[in-house]
């Protein structure tokens, strides 16, 4: 059941990387990379888990992500984890790319690890990026890495897949797609970040004190009129 809706906006971004591509032939979920953003601020809180899927990766599939069933070895099952998953994304909105993949194999899973967790729909609603840029870029391609050279989202780092890199990567361009991270104030402070080079805008806090106007009086309105009649035509707006 979700929890109840929270003043604030809670977006999770989400990807997953499998051991194939259709789960209604046992493929599974072996790693899931989740970022927390709270009102369109990336808060660090991320999660991230790679999974033990007790088959066989497939070729293709391990050249796209580089993620052996050695290194899964000692992780842990999704029925081991499922419960923290779930207290993570309830009640958040989720952003994936393409959603219909990630939110089909997380709803296997949920089935495998028993009836009573349902699916990705009783906790989360899910916003599809791959739906979003097909709207906004007609007829062009909408992959991850095209989205962050259009977006400008450095991601040359980017050798393989990767769930929780990926889900980084997808945070930046969806904030970029729908207007930027923050709104630009006269207060804002602003960094350099040590591993982009790029200028961070930080946000002020919603719950700051409201700005004081002081409105002109009777006797400067006055005034201020008297000026702009001799000025007459010369005056320049």
């Amino acid at each position: 059941m979700k929890n109840e809706k929270s003043v604030n906006t809670r977006q999770i971004v989400l990807d997953t990387e499998t051991t194939g591509l259709d789960p209604r032939q046992g493929h599974k979920i072996i790693e899931i990379g989740c970022v927390e953003m709270i009102n369109r601020r990336l808060t660090g809180n991320n999660y991230h888990q790679f999974i033990q899927p007790d088959r066989e990766i497939d070729e293709g599939a391990q050249a796209v992500h580089g993620i052996s069933n050695e290194f899964l070895a000692d992780k842990p099952r999704f029925a081991d984890v499922v419960k923290d998953f779930i207290e993570y994304i309830d009640g958040a909105e989720l952003i994936i790319h393409n959603a219909p993949f990630d939110v089909g194999f997380i709803d296997h899973e949920f089935k495998w690890a028993g009836a009573e967790y349902g699916s990705v729909a009783s906790y989360c609603s899910v916003i599809d990026t791959l739906v979003m840029a097909r709207k906004m870029r007609p007829g062009k391609k909408n992959n991850l890495d095209v989205l962050c050279k259009e977006y400008e989202v450095n991601n040359a780092h980017r050798e393989l897949h990767g769930a929780l890199l990926d889900a980084e990567l997808l945070a930046e361009v969806y904030l970029r797609m729908t207007g930027g991270q923050s709104v630009l104030s006269l207060d804002s402070e602003e960094s350099s970040d040590s591993d982009t080079g790029e200028t961070v805008v930080k946000k002020l806090s919603a719950d700051r004190k409201p700005i004081k106007i002081i409105r002109a009086n009777e006797e400067e309105l006055k005034a201020h009129q008297a000026i702009v009649e001799k000025m007459g035509d010369s005056a320049s707006w």
